[in-house]
Parts: structure tokens; C-alpha cells; sequence
């Protein structure tokens, strides 16, 4: 359900929820009063700062290894601008627009926070241009995640000053065109301010907020493919009780659990073989619990560093307005979310390995419990579901490359002023991919685990996964010939991505864990 008032920025509150209705679902967005008063006084103390004699950094210093360059009071306005121009030099293909209008937000949400110094007007702009559908152009290479993603954040704010290049209407304009194209008048910076925009963590935090709401549908969707697997391929509910998981008490590992034994009442085929002489089932059956736990409790860690990271201060330097006091700092870098996104891109990969697994079992006849070969009707003439799973195994290979973490490198920069940096940036451009492979591999197992389980038929699904099977069917006919699957396989992974197919479930099994 689309949201129907608009989320207030007071720097304080914003959650990956709200980005997330905001950069994907459109909701609107605005500042709150608090945050125009906080903003009010850190500006005074800025203004003040701008004429002193003593040196400030980046109001009447120069930048970096510059730091010591004193810069003449009448040039404290164009200092800001050349900023901006100097910093904006990344270069690859652009970033993803819903992280872009993320990172516009949290930018926004930065600096309402109250700690930045800038005008009211400079983060109201910033909204201004997500209300009207200005997406600045931001290529997505050249962060390395230190005094926050510099490059990018450069990029992200030209359009605000009637330069660089933006999205409007679907045609790349220039800055000055794309705010003339909506009524908007670019602003001229004043002290401090082309500073307070490119300074911070945005682009990371955008990757992260992001990613949680994304990477928490993932699990949920494991939980309901696993199921669906495990009734196709007649396997035990007995690893899947409480009492069992009370003995190693672990949250995720007992939720996993919770939700896979919810999900598989009242079927007719579990009950079928509840008296079979198999003994025990195969470690991506059985040990489900236990992967998708241990990646749940992983996203734990995400989620919660993601969350004080979108309501943190990370400008250099921050101001303090009771104190009066401009305090050179390191809030801008990114450890804290390089190793979060590379965590991130962990815990999914993972989820993604053990669903090859199951969708392999499917597939597999010397596996699968007299299934069809590749699940295929007519298999020779028909190859059924023998190339997804060849899919889901390239994309599991590749998971595993992006999964080496970025967050461990580090390279000097801004001649050694900069010595230490976090590859943030990198980190969340891998998830990012880890994530979209994820979805796609989950998408495959529910395809194949559909077709599946109506080879048994007579016997039914329990209700809550014929709602997963059904859901799927809503999307994808049964494959009775083969046909090209990757559209379909396209369309699974979206509903996975947008939280539909698990809220289909849920309609029929509750509120999963």
C-alpha cells in the first residue's frame, strides 16, 4: 500500500523503510521545523566562522592536502563552487536510479540533522529535485569510500547549481536546462556549503538502505522456496522443530525454522510419507535453519548500522551551534558500511548457494525421488529445467567473486593527507549485483519447485505454499513445452524484489518471520 503522507526530515528518524518508499515508491518528502531551526543556528555559526581571522577547514582553507592554504575572504563563495567542479570526475556507467534518489534524501536528511552549516534552502533543494523528478547523471565509479564518496556526491550536487547533467522528462539535459525544465532556480553557493554536499556517506548509505529492504525479502522468499522444495522432494518437517532449534539459540536459525514449519502445514504430501524409511534428509533440506539463520543474524548487523548511519552526522568539519565551534572530524568514513555491504553481499550469496542446491535436487533425477528428469514433460524432445539451473549455478559462481570483500583494501590518497580509505563504494557496488543474482537464483528454485510439486499431484500442497505456487503462476504458466524462461524467470525475481510474492504468502500463512 503506497504511502499516503509525506515522510518528515528531522535527521533523526529516517529508516530504510522511508528511503525506500521515497526513492522506489515515490513518496513524497519534506522538511521537518526542527530540522529548519537546528539548520538556522549551525548556519550562524558558519557565517561567523566565514569572516574571522582564524582558519576554518573548508570555509576559508582550502581542501585535502590544501588544508593549510588560507583562501581570501572574497573568494569564499567561489571556493565552493570549484569544489564541486574539481570533485566531480567519476566515470563508468551510472548509478542505479533509485540509489541515486536515495542518496538525494539522505543527503537531505544529513544535512537537516543540523550539524552541516548550510542554508535551508541547499537541503530544500535537494528535495525539490526528487519532487520534480530531476535525477542528477552520477557515474558510479570513482568513491573510495574516505572522506565519503566525494566523487559521486560532486556529481549529485552540480545539478544544484545549474551545472553537470541531469535526467528530466526521460532526455539527459545540462544542470541549468533540467532546473529550467521544472521551475527551479540553482543556488549560489555560499560558505561552507559546496563542502556540506559532498562530504558524507550518501552514495554507501544509499546502497545500504536499500539493500536491507531488499535483502530481507530475499530471506523471507528462501524460507518459502525451501519449503516449496522440500514438498516437492518429499523430505522430512522433523529438522524443522522447535525443540530442536531451542538447543542452539540462535534468532535467525529459530525464525528460519518457525516460517518453514508454518509454511508446510496441512500438506497432504508431507503427511503422505510421514511413516517413509528414509532416515535423513540432505543438508540443504535439513541444514536450512541453519544457512538461512546465520544470514538472517548477518543482515541483523547490516540493518543495525545501517540504521544509525542514516541519521548520523558525516560532515567535516561538523558544528557544534551551542559550543560555537567548527570541529574537524571523521564521521565522512566508511568502514562502518564497507564492511556492512560487504556482510551484506555475504549473508545473500549464501542464500543463493543453498537454493542451487535444492533447485539441483529438483532437477537431478538420481536425486529428486522419481521426478522427471529436468522436470520436463517429454524429456529428450524437452529439456525442461536443465538450463536454469545452469543459471542459478552461474550466478552463484559469480556471488562467490563479489563476495570477496572490498573492505579490507586500502590505498593512500590526496598525497598521503588521506592515507587510510574504506572502498565503500565498491562494497556496495558488489552487493548490489549479489543481491539482483540472488533474486534471480530464488526465482529459478520457485519456478522449478512449482512444477514440481504438481507432478504429485493427486496430493496437495500444504495452503501456504500452494499460495507460493500459485503466485508463481500468476506470473509463469506451467512449462509443458519448452519455451525462452528468462523473461519469466525476470518477472519471479521482481516480485521477489518488490515484497509481492511473499505477500502472497503471508495471505494465506500470516506474517512470516
Amino acid at each position: 500500500m503506497a504511502r499516503t503522507t509525506a515522510v518528515r526530515l528531522t535527521g533523526e528518524d529516517l529508516s530504510s523503510a522511508d528511503v525506500w518508499e521515497i526513492a522506489v515508491g515515490g513518496a513524497a518528502t519534506e522538511l521537518d521545523d526542527s530540522a529548519r531551526a537546528k539548520m538556522r543556528a549551525s548556519r550562524a555559526v558558519v557565517e561567523r566562522a566565514a569572516e574571522a581571522p582564524e582558519k576554518s577547514y573548508g570555509v576559508n582553507t582550502g581542501f585535502g592536502r590544501f588544508v593549510n592554504r588560507a583562501i581570501p575572504q572574497d573568494l569564499v563563495a567561489e571556493l565552493q563552487l570549484r569544489l564541486l567542479r574539481s570533485h566531480a570526475c567519476g566515470v563508468g556507467d551510472p548509478y542505479p536510479d533509485e540509489v541515486v534518489r536515495a542518496a538525494l534524501v539522505m543527503r537531505a536528511n544529513t544535512l537537516a540533522k543540523g550539524y552541516s552549516g548550510v542554508r535551508v534552502e541547499v537541503a530544500e533543494l535537494l528535495l525539490a529535485l526528487l519532487e520534480a523528478g530531476v535525477l542528477p547523471y552520477v557515474p558510479s565509479r570513482g568513491s573510495v569510500g574516505a572522506s565519503g564518496d566525494l566523487a559521486p556526491l560532486a556529481h549529485l550536487a552540480l545539478p544544484l547549481v545549474g551545472e553537470g547533467k541531469a535526467w528530466v522528462d526521460g532526455e539527459l539535459r545540462s544542470g541549468a536546462d533540467a532546473l529550467e525544465r521544472v521551475g527551479l532556480e540553482p543556488l549560489i553557493l555560499r560558505a561552507k556549503e559546496g563542502l556540506s554536499l559532498v562530504n558524507g556517506t550518501q552514495f554507501m548509505g544509499a546502497f545500504a538502505a536499500l539493500g536491507t529492504v531488499r535483502a530481507r525479502r530475499i530471506a523471507l522468499a528462501a524460507d518459502v522456496s525451501c519449503a516449496l522444495s522440500i514438498e516437492a522432494l518429499q523430505a522430512s518437517r522433523g529438522a524443522f522443530s522447535p525443540q530442536v532449534h531451542a538447543l542452539r539459540p540462535l534468532a535467525g536459525q529459530a525464525d528460519s525454522a518457525a516460517n518453514i514449519l508454518r509454511l508446510l502445514e496441512a500438506s497432504a504430501i508431507i503427511e503422505s510419507h510421514r511413516w517413509c524409511d528414509r532416515v535423513q534428509d540432505a543438508y540443504s533440506l535439513r541444514c536450512a535453519p541453519q544457512v538461512h539463520g546465520a544470514a538472517r543474524d548477518l543482515l541483523d548487523y547490516v540493518s543495525r548500522t545501517t540504521a544509525i548511519e542514516l541519521n548520523a552526522a558525516t560532515d567535516n568539519p561538523l558544528v557544534f551551534a551551542d559550543a560555537e565551534e567548527l570541529v574537524s572530524n571523521g564521521n565522512f568514513h566508511g568502514q562502518p558500511l564497507g564492511f556492512a555491504l560487504d556482510a551484506l553481499a555475504m549473508a545473500v550469496s549464501e542464500l543463493a548457494s543453498i537454493s542451487e542446491r535444492r533447485t539441483e535436487r529438483l532437477v537431478n533425477p538420481a536425486l529428486s525421488e522419481g521426478l522427471p528428469a529436468f522436470l520436463a514433460t517429454d524429456g529428450g524432445l524437452n529439456s525442461g529445467f536443465m538450463i536454469p539451473q545452469y543459471v542459478a549455478a552461474s550466478l552463484v559462481s559469480e556471488n562467490k567473486t563479489l563476495s570477496h570483500p572490498a573492505s579490507v583494501d586500502s590505498i593512500p590518497t590526496s598525497a598521503n593527507q588521506e592515507d587510510h580509505v574504506s572502498m565503500g563504494n565498491a562494497s556496495g557496488l558488489k552487493a548490489w549485483q549479489v543481491l539482483a543474482n540472488t533474486e534471480s537464483v530464488l526465482a529459478i528454485e520457485l519456478l522449478a519447485g512449482a512444477q514440481a510439486v504438481e507432478y504429485l499431484a493427486p496430493l496437495a500442497p500444504g495452503p501456504a505454499t500452494r499460495a507460493a505456487r500459485d503466485a508463481v503462476r500468476s506470473i509463469s504458466p506451467r512449462l509443458a513445452e519448452d519455451r525462452p524462461l528468462g523473461e519469466d524467470i525476470s518477472a519471479v525475481a521482481s516480485a521477489i524484489r518488490d515484497g509481492s510474492l511473499v505477500a502472497a504468502v503471508e495471505q494465506e500463512a500470516g506474517d512470516l518471520l
